[in-house]
């Protein structure tokens, strides 16, 4: 969500500041803009919709200097216009903003006192307009800034940029992430590395309150008391953070392809050949944990709900799953000997970000398992969890999503061995089927074509439902979420056995009805409700493997065969179909894929 660049350079900065944004793309915007500084002067060019518009924009109407910011917008407060794109500017400053000011509308009244007026529907511009009163009132562009963050209230990322200084960036983090690229004689500002990853591999990350003065020599950061705090430089690898399709269509395509190997790569982080399970220091003994709260959003929260059929099951271990927005706001208790597990792509997801912050002095022990390392929530965990799926560009989680899974199953399992729920034997075997998920993954990935024929009849449709028993539940829940991000078709997910209270009312022949169905302990039950569906002319999908696809799909209206798994592990390898069901079908309606309309990819605000 926004994207934020910033460049004290020794080249031209309009162009590096639009590559910079293309890398953020990924994060969702619906407008961009850039502002530099030359001889002095600060100018300014916004476009709506693609950076190729700002790009063309700039063909016409250049922008010099080697100082600037830039921005990409996914619109909060106003509607996506030139008007409200960022930078915002106010005389001698402009701002670039990501998250939200929550006493905008006060501030904005207190400026008004003073004849200040307002051009946008932004809570943005009152950053700047405030930042220029200051600077009207004697202070410097430094000072103005500083002062200016003292009356903020919310969440925020921002950079400010002013006339007559070509070699100073005042960068702030309040919620939002920001980091600092420390270059040669250069200095850059990005929402995250992959932004600077061509610019330069050492990075500082801002803490929550920190805020730096950049210029080419270097950078102060000063925290929320105003006290030095110069962060430590972190060399990143920046092949982990190299994006391109690979030669697919879509990023999703590509990152859907590449699930065998980045499933192997988390395997071979937490397991070793000895057939033993190694956390990250400094580990953690569920023998001394009485209760598991997890708490995530979006399709992580959906991986919470499949592990919590693993770790009740399979570990005996109550466990409570929540979304973090509700989470953070129904303020639950929290028992002694409680582990507070977060799970998020991002590590920034605010609202996990603030459930965390919630649980930290009242659970035990606070774990994360994210994408990122560096972020937010995984500086603070006692914890971290990496899930080693690299990169993920598309908005709809897809790689993100398996490898979530499999680091909690691997997670379930220590908390069976080490609470006495399974000797070392069981655990050797539940890991030994987990090794073979990759070769299981790229077997699956080979029924593509009966995935592409379904979606096509899929995209005919106004509504889908989407039936899961046990596990399957929650990834019946993936499924439907998939499709409605990037399809723009409305679905569903229902428990299997829920459908005769309720929804069985939506069945006709023009609703499909995908039923994710293994041929486990519960198959008979799904099918029978597949059946009442049939029996009302409803369109059945059925997903199951090949004995499953013999004994029940006669009548169905497609079906798609899966090798076949152990119970367990059925969500991991059922998430394949319910991508690429999503996937075809919105290539087949010729939507955006990699950047569905409304969405961010990192959900940094409320």
């Amino acid at each position: 969500m926004c994207g934020i660049v910033g460049v004290l350079g020794s080249h031209e900065a309009a162009p590096i500041l639009v590559e910079a944004l293309k890398r953020l793309e990924y994060r969702g915007y619906d407008s961009a803009g850039i502002a530099t500084v030359e001889d002095g002067q600060l100018d300014r060019r916004r476009a709506v919709g693609k950076l190729i518009n700002l790009s063309d924009l700039l063909m016409h109407e250049p922008l010099t200097g080697k100082s600037g910011i830039g921005h990409t917008r996914w619109a909060t407060h106003g509607a996506p216009s030139v008007t409200n794109a960022h930078p915002h500017q106010a005389g001698p400053v402009a701002v670039v903003h990501n998250g939200i000011i929550e006493n905008f509308r006060e501030l904005r009244a207190e400026l008004a006192d003073h004849g200040v007026g307002f051009v946008t529907e932004t809570d943005t511009e009152t950053i700047a307009l405030l930042t220029e009163h200051h600077m009207k009132q004697g202070a410097g562009p430094v000072e103005a800034a500083k002062q200016t963050l003292g009356r903020l209230e919310g969440a925020f990322a921002l950079a400010f940029l002013f006339s007559g200084e070509d070699d100073l960036i005042v960068a702030a983090r309040k919620g939002s992430p920001l980091a600092i690229g420390h270059g040669e004689g250069e200095m850059f500002v990005g929402s995250d590395a992959i932004a600077l990853a061509p610019l330069t591999d050492r990075i500082s990350y801002l803490e929550e309150g920190d805020w730096a003065v950049v210029t080419r020599e270097g950078v102060e950061i000063r925290d929320a008391n105003g006290s030095l705090a110069n962060r430590p430089v972190k060399t990143v690898q920046i092949g982990d953070t190299l994006i391109d399709k690979g030669g697919h269509k879509h990023f999703m395509a590509k990152e859907i392809a590449e699930q065998p190997t980045v499933i192997g790569e988390a395997l071979s982080n937490y397991l070793d050949h000895n057939g033993n399970i190694h956390l990250p220091e400094p580990g953690l003994d569920f023998a001394k944990i009485d209760r598991l709260s997890m708490v995530a959003c979006g399709t992580a929260y959906f991986a919470c709900l499949t592990a919590k059929y693993w770790f009740e099951q399979i570990a005996r271990l109550p466990v409570d799953v929540d979304v973090a927005s509700e989470f953070r706001y129904r303020e639950p208790p929290v028992p002694a000997r409680t582990t507070a597990l977060f799970v998020s792509q991002s590590g920034e997801t605010a609202d996990t970000l603030a459930a965390l912050r919630y649980c930290a002095d009242k659970a035990d022990k606070i774990v994360s398992v994210v994408n990122v390392s560096e972020s937010s929530i995984a500086r603070e965990s006692d914890l971290v969890l990496p899930i080693h799926a690299g990169v993920e560009v598309g908005v709809a989680s897809t790689k993100a999503f398996t490898c979530q899974l499999t680091v909690l199953f691997i997670l379930a399992l220590k908390a069976a061995h080490d609470r006495g729920e399974i000797d070392d034997r069981s655990l050797s075997d539940h890991l030994s089927a987990l090794r073979s998920m990759p070769s299981l993954i790229a077997t699956a990935l080979e029924a593509n074509q009966q995935m592409q024929a379904a979606a096509l009849r899929l995209a005919e449709a106004r509504d889908v439902l989407f039936l899961g028993r046990g596990a399957m539940y929650p990834l019946a829940h993936e499924g439907a979420l998939k499709l409605k991000e990037i399809s723009y078709i409305h679905a569903e997910a229902y428990a299997s056995g829920e459908l005769k209270h309720g929804p069985i009312a939506l069945v006709d022949k023009y609703v499909p009805v995908v039923v994710m169905a293994p041929r486990d302990a519960l198959f008979d039950k799904t099918v029978s409700n597949m059946q009442e569906v049939m029996a009302r002319k409803g369109r059945v999908i059925l997903v199951s493997d090949r004995q499953g696809v013999e004994d029940a799909g006669e009548g169905a209206f497609a079906t798609i065969t899966l090798p076949t798994v152990p119970d367990v592990l059925a969500p991991i390898l059922y998430a394949i179909p319910a991508q690429l069901l999503a996937y075809h079908t919105a290539v087949a309606k010729g939507t955006d894929v990699d950047q569905p309309r409304n969405l961010a990819k990192s959900v940094t605000v409320e």
